[in-house]
Parts: structure tokens; sequence; C-alpha cells
């Protein structure tokens, strides 16, 4: 059996991936499994809240260095900023943003993304950015060289995400976090100014106690609490259903360092609202009605103008697909494998 390129640290990765985990998962499933091989661990994962984030930290800290020196591989490769720190471990990261740099919060890893993340990209043998706003932004706020970066575009699974051919609902669909920068109570009080009527907005991502409360309270006070639905979490069928069958995804955020749900609703032909900010331009080109992230005013206006122009919705539904094969999980595990060969030399 030949020497591999390097050894995968798949940690991160749980039963219930959302974010970095789908990346982590489709990323693994592109490479050769002979060059590439991976370590799965169990019980580290977010599914498993904070004492799995510490668990992992200190697995990558104690036990991943051994593991890799054992794999024989002449690098670690991490689809997500954690790497040992000790000396002697060249790592090749994969850094999604720096959300946490720009919107800094009070929590419990407010030190492991303010100390610990930065110090990994600075110890990195390379660093991976998923979009050139992502590259820049490490360029700039940690003064990264820019030899010692790259971006790498993410992709999608063609036979996961597809247009389905299902009658389209009365609703605009929201995938992910409601943390603030997603801007989502921009977006309930936009909605709110539709006039009533069968229009619904459903929230699909994590349920955090620190802001879903939050934004359902706000829905109740405009009065449209029965119009807006939180779901936790789908599986991948009823994730392809929602896409499938929404009027149009909506992405209002202040920031993104890529933005996969607009890729993933691209791909199934489903209209897509983007913010202008950050890495989404990057990935929907021209295939999306742009959202200003911080006038209200004008997202009520694209709101109204998705659901009642049926014309703008087959026109999106056309250039969505085309716009998404363009970012392809093939692609980037060959990119991917070739420059990992480059810095095995």
């Amino acid at each position: 059996m030949s020497t591999p390129l390097a050894l995968f640290n798949g940690s991160y990765l749980g039963e219930r991936p959302t974010g970095i985990g789908v990346v982590a998962r489709e990323l693994y499933a592109a490479l050769d499994h002979q060059e590439v091989p991976a370590l799965w661990p169990q019980g580290l994962s977010p599914d498993h809240g904070s004492r799995g984030h510490l668990r992992r930290l200190l697995w990558t800290q104690r036990q991943l260095p051994k593991l890799w020196k054992s794999s024989g591989a002449p690098l670690l490769l991490s689809p997500l900023p954690e790497a040992p720190l000790g000396k002697g471990v060249p790592a090749v990261v994969l850094a999604h943003d720096l959300l946490p740099l720009r919107y800094p919060q009070l929590s419990p890893l407010l030190a492991y993304h303010l100390a610990y993340v930065p110090l990994v990209l600075h110890r990195a043998r390379h660093v991976l950015c998923n979009s050139e706003a992502t590259a820049r932004e490490v360029h700039m706020r940690l003064r990264l060289p820019l030899r010692r970066l790259s971006v790498l575009r993410l992709g999608f699974s063609p036979g996961l995400l597809k247009p389905m051919g299902l009658q389209r609902e009365n609703f605009l669909l929201v995938l992910g976090r409601h943390d603030p920068h997603k801007n989502l109570a921009r977006l309930i009080r936009a909605f709110a100014r539709l006039p009533q009527g069968e229009q619904m907005l459903h929230f699909v991502g994590p349920h955090d106690s620190r802001y879903t409360p939050k934004l359902q309270q706000l829905a109740v006070e405009l009065g449209i609490e029965k119009r807006c639905r939180f779901t936790p979490w789908v599986d991948n069928n009823e994730r392809l259903t929602l896409l499938n069958r929404a009027t149009a995804l909506v992405m209002p955020s202040l920031w993104e360092g890529f933005g996969l749900p607009a890729l993933e609703a691209m791909a199934c032909g489903t209209p897509v609202l983007a913010s202008t900010a950050g890495a989404l331009p990057e990935v929907v080109g021209a295939a999306a009605l742009p959202l200003n992230p911080l006038d209200i005013d004008q997202m009520t206006s694209a709101i109204a103008q998705i659901f009642n122009d049926r014309c703008l919705q087959l026109e999106l539904a056309k250039a969505g697909p085309a716009r998404a094969a363009q970012f392809n999980w093939c692609i980037t595990g060959a990119n991917l494998t070739q420059r990992l060969k480059e810095l095995a030399n």
C-alpha cells in the first residue's frame, strides 16, 4: 500500500451534521480514501454539546498527533480550523469564515474563537478558504501571507439535491442557525410588512436558547406567529422535499463565508433571495434576487416580488441548476488532492 497524502480529521462529524459537518462529510466523500484515510472518533461532535466540544479539543491535542504519526501521512487534513498546536504536525485546515471575530459574542467558546482558531491558522502549513471573501478576510484580519492561502470552492451532491417537479407551496424557507449575523429579526420584520395572506416563513435549523425565543417573541409582537414555523432539524429527505416545495429560499445574512444553503436551493431549481454581503454574491452570481441586508423596505419588496412574479420564479428556477453545476464536489476533491500533492513534496 502506498503512503497516504494526508490523514483526514473527521472528529467534528456527528449524527446530525449541519454546516461544517455537512462540508466535512461531502468533502471526504469526494476524496480517494486510499490517498486520504480518515479518523472518525465518536462522541466529539457538536451533537454532544459543550462536553463534546471540550473532548474534541483535548483529543485533538493529545491523541491526534500520535494517530497522525502512526498513519505515515506527511500531512494532517482538517475540514475546519482545528489542529494540534505542538510542533511537528503539518496541518492543512479549511477556514469557513471569521464570523466570531467579526461579530464576537459572550459565550463559553469566546476564547476558542478569539485565541485558538487564529493560532491554528497561523501555525498551519496551509489554509484553504471556501471563498474569495473568506480568503481576503483571513489575509487582512489575521495577516496571513497570501502564499499560505488558497480558495477551495465547495460543491453539492447532484444525487441528493435536484429538482423533483413538486408543486411549490406558499412559503419562504430559511436554513441554518439563528445567530445574530443571520439577520433573521430584520427578515421577520420585512415579512410582517407583507399584506396578511397565506404566505409562511419556515425556519429550519438548530434552536438556540439565546436567540430562538427572541425571534419567536418578535413574531408574536408583530402578529405573525401563526405564519412563522420553527423546526430544529430535518433529515436529508425532508430537506430535499422542503427545498423543492418552497416558493424560495431566503438568506438575508449580514455576512456569510460561503452560503451552502443557497447552493443547495439553486441545485433544486428553487429561487433564492440572497444578501449582497460576504461570499453570497460569489455563490449565486446572477441566479438570485439580491437583498440589501440592512434595508427592511427593500427586503419586503423583494419578498413580495418573489411571491407575486411567476415569470421571475421561472427565470430563477431555470438559472439555479446551471449556476449550481459550477460547484461540484468531484472538482473540489480533485483540486484538493492536487494541492495536497504539492504540499506533501
